[in-house]
């Protein structure tokens, strides 16, 4: 069978030192034509893959492409099913961020951990503007909530800032943020958490949005009020549109393969 991964890069990228994004570039290819009929969820032990037409899925690294859920086995199947004549991997972020748990994530989880780690030390939620007195609300309105739900669900207490100047965080609330990702470890779950983090600028909107304590919509919000802010004063430009939008996609995408992968069996 002509697997369309391999199809899509043919291992180009194999030489890129950070393990994330080697699998994200091998994503990055030409489109090529449709060359299945139909995709569905089949059955493999540990868990369940995606067929072409009776046949499983491939990464770009030539590992089965298998997953814990149904449900989310599901969302690649569907995005595969969503594809017209040719095949656009931009438009399956579900199937780009699956490739890049197991061909990237899953051979070093620790360096995405400390990656997510690193956001968490100069969060987008500690530095707050000092006027506009609406924006200086609008700020701790959306949150506040996340710093509250830090200190009470992870023992983690923050400092603020106003401005970008730096400032260090105390040592025990990054080791509480530390220990709580560390029971997050396995690489499906990372890389969400990764996705979310980078897409936001917040490590904990990202757990918080994980947690239940938001939710998806609510958190894109909070991530983007200080662009919000100055998108009501000065008007976006259609480019600046179009990013935000392909950035949300993205987004959403994490969240649904987070929520597929819920109910997914507990390791032994």
């Amino acid at each position: 069978m002509r697997e369309i991964l391999n199809d899509l890069e043919a291992g180009k990228h194999l030489s890129d030192p950070d393990p994330t994004q080697r699998a994200r570039n091998q994503m990055k290819a030409s489109a090529v034509r449709r060359f299945y009929k139909s995709a569905a969820v089949g059955t493999a032990e540990g868990g369940f893959t995606v067929e072409l037409d009776g046949k499983p899925v491939r990464t770009p690294g030539r590992s089965v492409l298998l997953l814990p859920t149904a449900e989310a086995a599901g969302l690649v199947a569907a995005e595969f099913d969503g594809q017209a004549e040719t095949i656009d991997p931009v438009t399956m972020p579900v199937l780009r961020l699956v490739n890049t748990a197991i061909d990237g994530v899953a051979a070093d989880p620790q360096a995405v951990l400390e990656d997510i780690l690193r956001f968490a030390s100069s969060d987008l939620v500690f530095y707050r503007a000092d006027a506009p007195e609406r924006l200086v609300a609008r700020q701790a309105e959306l949150w506040d909530p996340v710093l509250d739900w830090a200190r009470e669900a992870l023992g983690a207490r923050f400092f603020l800032a106003e401005g970008v100047m730096h400032v260090e965080q105390p040592r025990e609330s990054i080791r509480a943020v530390g220990a709580h990702l560390a029971r997050r470890n396995d690489p499906l779950t990372l890389a969400i958490l990764h996705v979310m983090t980078t897409l936001t600028g917040s490590a904990l909107i990202a757990l918080a949005i994980e947690a239940g304590e938001m939710d998806a919509e609510a958190g894109w919000t909070a991530a983007h009020v200080d662009e919000d802010w100055n998108i009501a004063q000065w008007g976006e430009d259609a480019e600046a549109a179009a990013r935000r939008a392909f950035r949300k996609a993205d987004m959403m995408a994490a969240v649904r393969l987070m929520e597929a992968l819920r109910n997914r069996p507990e390791r032994s």
